[in-house]
């Protein structure tokens, strides 16, 4: 069996404990995603946004409030469980202080908008009124070391 098998085998294990969970991977490179796994890990993370352009299109891709969801590495491997608490469609200009805090407390809300307009404009554009999802979650189970 492969990786990628063991992989898919974990996911489907982990279905059966968290039914309807949705798999997701954070950022769009090895270093993002981990590092963003990491300050979940750390409680320093307890939301993630996205463009609502990336979502309207595809419902399985919409946070749903009491869902669990597994945050996969990079490679596909599981990596945590979180639970959505929260979901919340903003524009970027009006997003506060505390959502940017949740999504990192590395972030000040001027941190977070320079940091997500050059992300975002690497990815499909950038507006000052463009809608975004946030989605407010906590940790659930993290899967370091657990024997899946």
């Amino acid at each position: 069996m492969t990786n990628s098998d063991d992989d898919y085998d974990a996911i489907v294990d982990l279905n059966d404990l968290y039914p309807g969970a949705g798999t997701f991977r954070f950022g769009n490179t090895k270093a993002e995603c981990q590092q963003q796994i990491d300050l979940v890990r750390k409680g320093q993370k307890s939301a993630n946004c996205a463009p609502w352009r990336d979502l309207k299109d595809d419902p399985d891709a919409m946070p749903v409030v009491g869902r669990c969801d597994i945050a996969a590495n990079w490679g596909g491997s599981p990596a945590l469980v979180v639970h959505t608490t929260q979901v919340v469609q903003v524009r970027f200009c009006d997003v506060t202080e505390e959502m940017a805090e949740a999504e990192s407390s590395t972030y000040t809300l001027q941190g977070w908008r320079t940091s997500k307009e050059a992300y975002f404009k690497r990815n499909g554009g950038w507006s000052d009124d463009m809608p975004l999802i946030f989605e407010f979650s906590e940790l659930v189970e993290d899967l370091d070391g657990r024997s899946l």
